[in-house]
């Protein structure tokens, strides 16, 4: 284990973590919330550092991620443990695993680099757990992979504080965050966090303080996020804080883990959620889980032109010129 940075000591040998917004006190031998920071006599420890659970050579749309370096490869890595406890996660066995179940390899920052030119990837992604509780070791393979001329992105439920955004924010590229309700008690209920506001904050900040480009995930929950005031209210701070350009991908939930009951989203209610995001003036919308004709194409909102198709994870055509449009020119919001 590696010494953890962003903590402080409290009485009685107890420790404060500064990372995420749980904000956690924590016991001499015992662990927060996401099970991966832990107290070892009365110090923080990061007990997953370069602990892997997976490690792949993914598309970036897969991530998804449709506006960076669109038809590059990341390859893409996570570890043990989450900040969320979401009912629906897809990734359950490894965000509510511990290390002592076991199914992880110790693997260090620079030989993340050497798999992933060997792979031929032009980025790293941190991703399939809750990367935020993974920052030591975030911070360090990040750092390495800029400066072998590899972008960086962070798959990320979004729950951070501001110490912890700015404790990554220099090497990473990329926040493609999940905003899975517009409302705290939904978040409560959903993810058995407090409130979404620490999400929205770390979201701009990413943007404007550190530079990078955002993507927004909503998974469309039947009866859970599923209204047209959910719709509005995202689409409205997508536009209003982060930029009409700003992709917003509306992905189709299938019944799952404490949500197994519930049926798969309608297609229909996806396609109700793009048109309100249009709307109230988003550029681009996708659609994704769901095989929709168009649905995750990007088509410039000037001239109409279809400037990259798409067919699942594979780019079809494309049609742009320095991150515009290459039929009239109107930039896309796109890094090439």
């Amino acid at each position: 284990m590696r010494e953890a940075d962003l903590w402080e000591t409290l009485e009685g040998g107890v420790v404060h973590c500064l990372l995420c917004p749980h904000s956690c006190r924590i016991a001499d031998g015992a662990a927060g919330i996401c099970g991966a920071r832990r107290n070892v006599g009365g110090r923080l420890f990061a007990a997953t550092y370069g602990e892997v659970s997976s490690i792949a050579a993914d598309p970036i749309e897969k991530k998804p991620v449709f506006h960076y370096r669109p038809g590059t490869r990341a390859l893409s890595l996570g570890s043990v443990g989450c900040s969320m406890r979401c009912l629906h996660c897809q990734n359950w066995s490894i965000s509510r695993a511990r290390l002592e179940d076991g199914g992880v390899r110790r693997i260090a920052p620079e030989e993340v680099v050497a798999i992933a030119r060997l792979e031929s990837c032009e980025g790293v992604a941190f991703t399939y757990n809750e990367p935020v509780i993974w920052a030591e070791f975030v911070k360090d393979t990040a750092a390495r992979a800029r400066d072998a001329g590899l972008y960086t992105v962070m798959v990320t439920n979004g729950y951070v504080t501001e110490a912890g955004l700015d404790y990554l924010g220099s090497v990473i590229d990329v926040w493609r965050v999940d905003v899975k309700a517009f409302d705290d008690e939904t978040y409560r209920r959903l993810c058995k966090v407090r409130s979404m506001l620490p999400i929205l904050e770390a979201a701009v900040r990413a943007k404007e303080r550190w530079g990078m480009h955002v993507e927004v995930v909503t998974n469309v929950i039947p009866s859970v996020n599923d209204s047209a005031e959910t719709a509005r209210g995202i689409a409205r701070w997508i536009r209003d804080a982060l930029g009409a350009k700003t992709p917003w991908h509306v992905t189709r939930f299938f019944p799952y883990l404490e949500l197994s009951h519930l049926p798969p989203t309608p297609v229909e209610t996806l396609r109700r959620f793009r048109d309100i995001g249009r709307e109230e003036g988003l550029a681009f919308v996708y659609l994704g889980n769901v095989a929709e004709p168009g649905g995750e194409d990007t088509v410039c909102p000037r001239c109409g032109a279809l400037a990259i198709g798409r067919d699942g994870y594979r780019i079809v055509s494309r049609a742009t010129r320095g991150g515009a449009c290459a039929a009239c020119g109107e930039p896309l919001g796109l890094v090439e």
